[in-house]
């Protein structure tokens, strides 16, 4: 298991940054931060399914992707990286009036050790 939480740390982190880079230049070109955030979560979490499937979670002899892991990765997902990291933009943002360029970092605290539990124990459950 050890491994794995390196491998997803990993993809985590090559992940997070590009999320990251999308959101701030989104940002920068204007488009609001919610809708900024929603766009670096469809383009990411689809990279980090295929990342995460072939370096973190891979069981030998299956190398195929399959559409049912792909939509169970962006349920998921959806749960940290739309749902509470929205909620979680909006509080330090609009509540706590912290700059929306640093909101997102802040999130990683929450979002990194949900997304890990919930890929391990339901994206690829028998891996």
């Amino acid at each position: 298991m050890f491994k794995q939480i390196l491998s997803f740390g990993i993809v985590g982190t090559i992940i997070t940054l590009l999320g990251l880079l999308i959101y701030w230049g989104c940002v920068y070109v204007g488009i609001h931060y919610q809708l900024a955030n929603a766009i670096g979560f469809i383009i990411t979490i689809a990279i980090a399914y295929v990342l995460n499937h072939k370096f973190t979670f891979r069981k030998d002899g299956q190398e195929y992707l399959s559409i049912k892991g792909l939509f169970k990765a962006y349920a998921s997902y959806s749960i940290t990286g739309l749902f509470l990291a929205a909620f979680l933009l909006w509080l330090w943002t609009e509540i706590m009036g912290i700059n929306e360029i640093l909101a997102p970092v802040l999130n990683l605290l929450f979002t990194i050790p949900i997304n890990f539990l919930l890929n391990k124990f339901w994206v690829y459950k028998n891996r």
